[in-house]
């Protein structure tokens, strides 16, 4: 019997009529749908209060949605307990806005937290990684630029320099998918688009499809591969850069205070 071909452009994530509601009942998220293909960059853009964070934050359920699906490679994560959940989410690396470092720890301790998923309750107690973890954080941070700064405390680096060591950690889980939440807002425009073009570029190295949160359309344009539009919980416009016109913008952008 000959072998059934799984089509090769099936997609990593998808999202199905996905919803988040408030406690006092106010709908943050209201249907959206969506998939991420293999290897592709999409970036999520809106107004402020749009849903983008809370979207991201969905998908590794640091959000609960309150309706739909969120299916990575075929599994419905949302349907999954707390135990299967915190395994999938070795798959999962995510970017924070905050960076999320510990600032105690020196820069290759903070990168090899991204480790602890994979380390028994002792291990991971003790912080005894390997030496295969060593080698490849150590690796990383070469990648990303910090190899001289690898035994520094988080706290003395500079902003850019933090978001790196963000995106050491988030690669060392090995993920299958990549989330990133405003990696730039608090990073100058100079800085911004070296960030997130060794993003672009690291994404790129490593073949593992993004899901990226920006406030910032020109960066979005410039490192994505398609943008998916809110405006109030609702997707406005998915599509290439290309087709994000005036009237596009204008559409998404329609209901922001200036």
């Amino acid at each position: 019997m000959a072998a059934v071909l799984q089509p090769e452009s099936a997609p990593v994530l998808r999202v199905r009529d996905l919803r988040v509601n408030y406690v006092s009942g106010k709908e943050i998220l209201k249907g959206l749908s969506f998939d991420v293909g293999p290897e592709e960059f999409v970036a999520i853009i809106g107004p402020s209060g749009a849903g983008k964070s809370t979207l991201i934050r969905c998908v590794n359920r640091l959000v609960e949605p309150t309706g739909g699906q969120v299916l990575f490679n075929g599994q419905n994560l949302l349907a999954l307990d707390e135990g299967a959940m915190r395994r999938q989410r070795r798959n999962i690396g995510m970017i924070f806005q905050e960076f999320n470092l510990i600032d105690r720890l020196s820069v290759i301790d903070n990168v090899l937290t991204g480790r602890l998923g994979y380390m028994g309750n002792l291990r991971s107690l003790f912080r005894a990684y390997t030496k295969d973890d060593i080698a490849k954080a150590v690796a990383l941070l070469d990648r990303v630029g910090l190899i001289e700064h690898i035994d520094k405390r988080a706290d003395a680096l500079s902003g850019g320099q933090r978001q790196r060591v963000g995106i050491a950690r988030a690669l060392i889980q090995a993920p299958k998918l990549l989330l990133v939440d405003e990696p730039t807002s608090a990073l100058d425009p100079k800085i911004s688009r070296e960030v997130m073009g060794m993003i672009r570029g690291i994404a790129r190295e490593f073949q593992v499809p993004v899901l990226c949160n920006i406030h910032d359309v020109d960066l979005a344009l410039e490192f994505c591969d398609r943008v998916i539009g809110l405006q109030d919980g609702i997707k406005k416009f998915d599509g290439p850069p290309s087709s994000v016109d005036k009237a596009a913008l204008a559409d998404i952008y329609a209901m922001e205070v200036l």
